[in-house]
């Protein structure tokens, strides 16, 4: 069964099927926006799975099931269309990989894609299937710290984020998921919160902040009024966080351990070169669900054995 942080009770309504899909439908006159963001909003908020809100117009006199009633739905759809609020911050939940994440405005929403950078890490881990230690660097929300430590709940793993709101977030996931006691959180940039452990760590992912400044800018709405800014901006070029990042990788890493980030659908070129200009070997790409490189991995040299330096 998929776990579940973050959901939330409400009071049972029922309505009756024909009513349901009329209010659908109006509301989507009325306000516009896409019919599966409505739908979705339906099944997170109100609990009516979409095979069973499809499953509806063969039984119209049929009664339905509501968690909450039409006009909190409504209230929200409205939100979401006039003010762009993202749905997920509407309902402080997200969908992802067999989770149900809590989110709020302080974090960035874990997008499908970052659910590759999972699968990735599981591919890459010792032939025990398990590292000794491995991190999470700019974790936000905290989804894969998550995902991570309940794949792999007898490692020991490192969660750091600049964001104070961010890190109270990722706690709270991992509290929900009953993880709390598998990672360790720390506040701070990259690798600095990490010093106890530097050329320790068998493992780590980042989704740094990627986008160039000017393309911030003309995100969508949704995205660039509402989502922070910190976990999105890469500066200029958007590989200075990656930049930061790789400057301490060779320091901070395990002899061979692994690093893997990902990034801009169109970065992949720049970054397999700052993997290698950084010192990481067996520097590889890997493609996302539509087949566009979008995460690299590396590894520290296995002979760079000796006391870590400072990144």
């Amino acid at each position: 069964m998929p776990r579940l942080v973050g959901r939330i009770s409400m009071a049972t309504v029922l309505i009756k099927a024909d009513a349901l899909l009329q209010w659908r439908v109006g509301l989507l006159k009325a306000a516009g926006g896409a019919p599966a963001d409505l739908d979705w909003l339906l099944d997170l908020e109100a609990g009516l799975a979409w095979s069973e809100l499809q499953a509806l117009r063969l039984y119209p006199e049929r009664s339905v099931a509501l968690r909450c009633s039409l006009e909190h739905l409504q209230a929200l759809w409205h939100r979401h269309r006039q003010q762009s609020v993202p749905l997920q911050y509407l309902i402080g939940r997200c969908p992802w990989r067999q989770f149900e994440l809590a989110v709020g405005p302080g974090v960035l929403i874990p997008r499908q894609e970052t659910e590759l950078l999972v699968d990735l890490a599981l591919s890459l881990a010792p032939r025990s299937g398990t590292p000794g230690i491995w991190a999470d660097l700019g974790t936000g929300s905290g989804c894969l710290a998550v995902a991570l430590a309940c794949a792999w709940p007898r490692a020991q793993g490192l969660a750091v984020d600049r964001s104070s709101e961010a890190l109270a977030q990722a706690a709270a996931n991992l509290r929900l998921a009953g993880v709390e006691d598998v990672v360790s959180l720390r506040q701070g940039s990259w690798w600095e919160p990490l010093q106890p452990w530097w050329g320790q760590l068998d493992l780590v992912v980042s989704n740094p902040p990627y986008i160039p400044s000017a393309v911030v800018d003309a995100l969508d709405p949704q995205v660039r009024l509402h989502e922070p800014h910190l976990a999105l901006d890469g500066g200029t070029d958007g590989l200075d966080c990656l930049r930061d990042l790789l400057a301490g990788a060779v320091s901070a890493l395990a002899p061979g351990g692994w690093l893997l980030v990902e990034h801009h659908h169109d970065q992949s070129e720049a970054v397999i070169d700052l993997f290698a200009a950084a010192g990481l070997v067996e520097v590889r790409a890997h493609q996302d669900l539509e087949g566009r490189s979008r995460f690299v991995a590396g590894r520290c040299p296995p002979a760079l054995i000796g006391p870590p330096t400072p990144p």
